[in-house]
């Protein structure tokens, strides 16, 4: 594909140009060659944009129209999408690596979570007058204010949408600031937002580096963020907004557990680490990196979980054969490389994968891994590798297993594979995460999705990622002004 070249950002309803020349280059992790180029915003772009969208919150129309009347508008908008999503996935796949063929099915999906917060959002009322003994209250469900927007390069369009969507339905302002590795696709949001007649301030898109991301953080004018990605960065976030209050939503890192009990079904155990490990090579913050089987049967499981990860083909993501594309960045390659070597030197040994496919010279590819030997203190089941890393654990009993999984700075996803359903479901109440499954690897748009302990704060997904973008205000109502709430 040719080079894609953008210039301007979205502030206060116009494309502007940014107040410095610098760029940020987009590489294809594939081919290594540059495919796009984007301004580096620096704070004065960020402060204007925060002050587009304070105004526009403040002083627009906007947060004042009727939840439909938001929610067409923004239909209008995923209209509009839909006929460009074969062009955003293919730019999702030269941005990031994820293979042509699940960028083709993915993408779409990011529609149909949009308009699944649209009909939540004309279905959900925004006030409820309720009795008290101290007389007749309303309570308001009003947006919380300007957002601030900031994803992950793991999964760019899909989390964009899910990230603006509910805010704005919600009659929020945003600022949306895309990862600096995938920034590409997040212009087509902008200008279909543009284009179906959404106020001017109401979105805007900066693009850029940490610069212009703890230029927005720090904002005054921003009454939330939300934000997806590192631990590390997450604690840096909380610390800039606990100073002034700011409502955070964090949904960080992950390091979950995946409890293969004795009576697993060998093929359900291969599907769910296949699509819960080793899908988008590895790069998914709910992915399960360890792996817990039964210490008496370890060869067997060892067996199972090295067919899962010798079952992808690696390779150029534009071809349909291929089932797991490149790391996104030479930086990430070499990131899961030196987690390898730090996995042997703590005495770990790998049952298939460690390296680079010797077929494939360019671009940042990695076998995907099976660690076996390995103890829980291990850094290899501590840390996040983020990339196709499976680090497999073994317990004498379900109670120990239960111990292991828990013993995480982590909690944000997890699983128990078990034809017991009554001993699945203590697993579940047991394990502490924000999300779990049973016998699958399930990310459930309809249902809140977020993590405890260093996974993060707060929930999105489900009826609850709409609620995260509202603020609840309590009048105490006289029976003159009583009618004027209901």
């Amino acid at each position: 594909m040719s080079t894609i070249v953008r210039e301007t950002l979205l502030i206060g309803g116009e494309w502007q140009k940014p107040t410095s020349s610098a760029s940020l280059t987009v590489v294809s992790p594939s081919t290594e060659q540059v495919v796009g180029q984007v301004p580096d915003a620096g704070a004065s772009d960020v402060h204007a944009a925060v002050g587009a969208a304070r105004r526009a919150f403040d002083e627009g129309p906007w947060r004042g129209m009727p939840v439909r009347e938001r929610a067409d508008v923004l239909d209008r908008a995923l209209t509009l999408l839909e006929a460009h999503l074969e062009e955003i996935a293919g730019l999702v796949t030269a941005e990031m690596g994820l293979p042509a063929s699940i960028a083709r099915r993915k993408i779409p999906g990011a529609v149909s979570a949009g308009r699944y917060f649209l009909d939540l959002a004309r279905d959900t009322p925004v006030s409820d007058v309720r009795r008290t003994p101290f007389g007749p209250a309303a309570v308001l469900k009003e947006p919380v204010g300007v957002v601030a927007s900031i994803a992950p390069w793991n999964g760019p369009f899909n989390m964009a949408v899910a990230k603006i969507v509910p805010a704005l339905v919600a009659g929020c302002s945003v600022v949306y600031k895309p990862a600096p590795e995938t920034p590409l696709d997040a212009f087509f949001i902008a200008e279909a937002l543009t284009e179906a007649g959404l106020p001017p301030g109401v979105f805007n898109l900066v693009t850029g580096g940490r610069e212009a991301g703890r230029a927005l953080v720090a904002h005054p004018g921003v009454d939330k963020v939300s934000f997806t990605g590192s631990t590390a960065a997450g604690r840096e976030i909380a610390r800039e907004c606990s100073g002034r209050f700011a409502r955070l939503q964090l949904e960080l890192g992950g390091k979950s557990a995946a409890i293969v009990l004795e009576d697993a079904d060998p093929d359900t155990v291969m599907r769910g680490v296949a699509a819960g490990l080793f899908a988008n090579t590895g790069q998914t913050c709910s992915a399960f990196s360890r792996i817990l089987v039964p210490a008496s049967r370890r060869d067997a499981w060892t067996d199972v979980l090295v067919a899962a990860a010798e079952s992808f083909k690696v390779g150029d993501p534009f071809h349909d054969t291929t089932t797991m594309g490149p790391l996104v960045s030479h930086a990430q390659r070499e990131r899961v490389l030196r987690y390898v070597e730090l996995g042997w030197a703590e005495g770990a040994m790998t049952a298939t994968g460690g390296g680079v496919p010797a077929d494939l010279e360019v671009g940042y590819y990695v076998q995907p891994t099976v660690f076996v030997n390995a103890y829980n203190s291990m850094r290899i089941a501590r840390e996040e590798i983020f990339g196709p890393v499976a680090t497999m654990l073994t317990y004498e009993s379900v109670e120990e297993a239960i111990e292991i999984a828990n013993d995480s700075d982590y909690g944000l996803h997890g699983a128990v594979f078990t034809e017991d359903p009554a001993l699945a479901a203590k697993v579940a109440r047991s394990v502490r995460t924000g999300t779990f499954s049973i016998n699958s690897f399930t990310h459930n748009t309809h249902a809140p999705f977020g993590g405890v302990k260093d996974s993060g704060i707060g929930r999105e997904l489900g009826p609850e990622g709409l609620e995260a973008f509202h603020e609840l205000k309590t009048v105490n109502l006289t029976r003159a002004t009583e009618p004027l709430f209901i």
